[in-house]
């Protein structure tokens, strides 16, 4: 097992996916999610997933399922009004990555868990992004 991680929309996705076989489409984003110890889902994550999945039904029935069964490595992770105001900020200082307010949550959730690994598929923002009292932090940008 390795440290936690916080989960991107894209990545999430990936992780998920799965072809007509049952394999996983994307295995390097599905190992990384499996050997976490603990899968941080900011709330708005959850929501642009739904959003990707409109279609699909079943597969975020079962997701909902999984992140909230107390058994998984998932933890689900409501956004503070602090994590949309750094965000914000975050969005401010590097403007020209135009985050939006799903990405700024989740360095903004990373940066209050101390969590700096980040599974997405957007490497052009996460590597590209500093966080903590100095903006010195990098991510570690999985897979």
């Amino acid at each position: 097992m390795s440290r936690p991680i916080v989960a991107d929309t894209g990545g999430l996705l990936r992780a998920l996916a799965r072809s007509s076989d049952g394999t996983p489409s994307f295995p390097e984003y599905e190992a990384a999610l499996t050997s976490a110890t603990v899968v941080i889902v900011p709330g708005l994550v959850l929501a642009e997933v739904d959003y990707f999945l409109r279609k699909e039904r079943a597969a975020m029935r079962k997701l909902i399922a999984e992140v909230f069964d107390p058994a998984t490595r998932y933890e689900y992770e409501l956004p503070l009004p602090s994590d949309l105001v750094r965000a914000l900020e975050l969005d401010a200082k590097f403007k020209d990555l135009n985050l939006g307010l799903v990405d700024g949550t989740v360095a903004a959730v990373a940066e209050r868990r101390k969590v700096y690994r980040v599974l997405t598929t957007d490497r052009r923002h996460f590597s590209a992004l500093r966080v903590g009292s100095r903006l010195s932090q990098a991510f570690e940008v999985l897979p």
